[in-house]
C-alpha cells in the first residue's frame, strides 16, 4: 500500500489540508483521532481517516470551517490512549473523538475522558459488547457510536467454520483485556451450541517474556483446532511457541490477525490451514464505490482490518458535526447522528460531490441516509450497528484473500440455530 506519511512523528503531527474556499480558511474546528499508528494495521486506520477530513474540507469543511485533524498515537495501550485522549478534550478543546481500535481502549476513553467531558466518541473498530451494556447502563451518556458489528458476529461465523470443518474439540486462546475475555466468553458459548467441545479458555496477557506455560496448558488438552481472539504481537509469540511444541495448524482467528507482520513471523508454512473472520460490509454500491476510491487514493485495495469502517466513523461524526453547527458541543453532535443515518432522508456517497450535497441538505434542515463502505449505516439506540460477516485466509501469495460471504440474514440463522 502506497504509505502518505514517511514516519509515525509525521502521520501524528498531520493536520488536515485545507482544499476547501474562503469560507473554510476563515475559522478552524479541531478534532481528535486517537488509533494506534505504531501498529502496521493501525497506521491506514488512521490514514483513512485523514483522508475522510480531507475531503470535508474540500467539500466546503464543517460549518464552513476546516478540520483540523489532530491525530494522537494510542499504542493500543489504555493508558496511552486515555493520556492522549484527554490531551485532546482539555489542551485542544475537541468535541468529537474518532476513535479508538482496540475495546480496552476505547472502554477507558469513554468512560474516563469523553462521556464526563460531554464529548462524542465514535469507534471504526471496538466490539465487545461491553460497550452496549455501557450505554444501556447509561455510562455512555448518548455520546457513543461504533460502525464495527459486537463480537457476537464474529464469534457465530468462528462456530459456523468449526462445524463446518467437523471439529469436534477446540481450545481458546484469548487477549486478556475487555475485547478479548468478551469475544471468547462469547465463542465458547457459540462453540458449545453448534456441539464442539471448548476444552480450554486461556487467557494471553501483554508483554510476557514467554507463554510457553500458558501454551503447554493448550497442548494439555489435546484439541483439533485452537481460536486466536489475539492481536498480532501476543499472537505472533503464542502461536511460534505452539508451533514449536508440535501443536496443531488447524486455526480459527479474529480479524485482528489480519496483519502482515503475523503472517511474515508465523511463516506461510504454518498458516495454509488457517481460516480467519470478520465481520463485512453489505455487497451494495456504495461499499464497492469505497473499494475502488481508496485503491485509487491508495495505489492498492483496502485489506486490513476495519479500513471501511473507519472512513464511515470519520464521514458520519464530521457530517453530523456540520449539521450541529460550529459551536456545537459534544451532545449537540451526537443528536445529529440520525440526520445523517436516517433511512428516509436522500442516499448520500461518500465521495466529495455526495458530502457537499448532504451539508447542503442538512444546513436546510433535511436529514440524508448516508451511504458508504459499509453500507447504509443505522444505528440502534446504543450506537450498535449490524453486519454480516466473511471467512478470509492468506492466499498462495500471503495476500489476505476473501474466501466465503456470510449474509446478515445467514449469520442470524445460525445463531437462531445454536441458541
Amino acid at each position: 500500500m502506497k504509505n502518505n506519511l514517511t514516519s509515525i512523528a509525521a502521520l501524528a503531527a498531520l493536520a488536515v489540508t485545507a482544499h476547501a474556499g474562503t469560507a473554510a480558511a476563515d475559522c478552524t474546528l479541531p478534532v481528535g483521532v486517537v488509533y494506534p499508528t505504531s501498529v502496521d494495521w493501525g497506521k491506514p486506520i488512521a490514514e483513512t481517516t485523514l483522508w475522510v477530513a480531507d475531503m470535508i474540507n474540500e467539500a466546503g469543511g464543517v460549518d464552513g470551517c476546516r478540520v483540523n485533524a489532530i491525530l494522537r498515537d494510542t499504542q493500543v495501550d489504555p493508558r496511552v490512549g486515555v493520556d492522549a485522549a484527554r490531551a485532546l478534550v482539555d489542551l485542544d478543546r475537541v468535541q468529537l473523538l474518532i476513535g479508538a481500535v482496540a475495546s480496552g481502549v476505547t472502554i477507558p476513553i469513554l468512560t474516563s475522558v469523553a462521556a464526563p467531558s460531554g464529548v462524542m466518541q465514535i469507534s471504526c473498530c471496538s466490539s465487545t459488547t461491553r460497550l452496549t451494556e455501557i450505554a444501556a447502563e447509561g455510562g455512555a451518556n448518548g455520546l457513543f457510536f461504533r460502525t464495527f458489528a459486537t463480537s457476537n458476529v464474529q464469534a457465530l461465523v468462528a462456530a459456523m467454520k468449526a462445524q463446518e470443518a467437523g471439529y469436534e474439540t477446540i481450545t481458546i486462546l484469548y487477549k486478556n483485556d475487555d475485547w478479548g475475555q468478551d469475544l471468547g466468553s462469547l465463542a465458547a458459548a457459540a462453540f458449545a451450541g453448534a456441539g464442539i467441545e471448548v476444552k480450554a479458555q486461556i487467557a494471553i496477557n501483554d508483554d510476557q517474556p514467554s507463554y510457553r506455560a500458558e501454551v503447554t496448558q493448550a497442548l494439555a488438552t489435546r484439541p483439533e483446532a485452537l481460536y486466536l481472539a489475539l492481536y498480532p504481537k501476543e499472537g505472533i509469540a503464542v502461536v511460534r511457541e505452539w508451533i514449536s511444541l508440535g501443536g496443531t495448524t488447524e486455526f480459527i482467528g479474529t480479524n485482528s490477525l489480519k496483519s502482515d507482520e503475523f503472517r511474515e513471523a508465523v511463516g506461510m508454512q504454518h498458516l495454509g490451514n488457517f481460516i480467519g473472520t470478520d465481520s463485512s460490509t453489505p455487497r451494495t454500491g456504495s461499499a464497492t464505490a469505497f473499494v475502488d476510491a481508496y485503491t485509487a487514493h491508495f495505489n492498492a485495495p483496502p485489506s486490513g482490518p476495519g479500513l471501511p469502517n473507519a472512513f464511515d466513523a470519520a464521514a458520519i461524526s464530521l457530517l453530523a458535526y456540520h449539521a450541529a453547527g460550529r459551536d456545537a458541543t459534544g451532545a449537540q453532535i451526537a443528536a445529529k447522528v440520525p440526520m445523517v443515518t436516517d433511512p428516509a432522508g436522500e442516499p448520500i456517497d461518500g465521495d466529495v460531490a455526495g458530502f457537499a450535497r448532504a451539508m447542503e441538505l442538512l444546513s436546510a434542515g433535511q436529514p440524508v441516509s448516508y451511504q458508504g463502505g459499509t453500507g447504509a449505516v443505522t444505528f440502534d439506540q446504543y450506537g450498535d450497528v449490524s453486519a454480516p460477516a466473511v471467512f478470509w485466509n492468506f492466499g498462495a501469495d500471503g495476500a489476505i484473500t476473501e474466501i466465503q460471504y456470510i449474509t446478515l440474514e445467514e449469520v442470524a440463522a445460525f445463531g437462531a440455530s445454536i441458541e
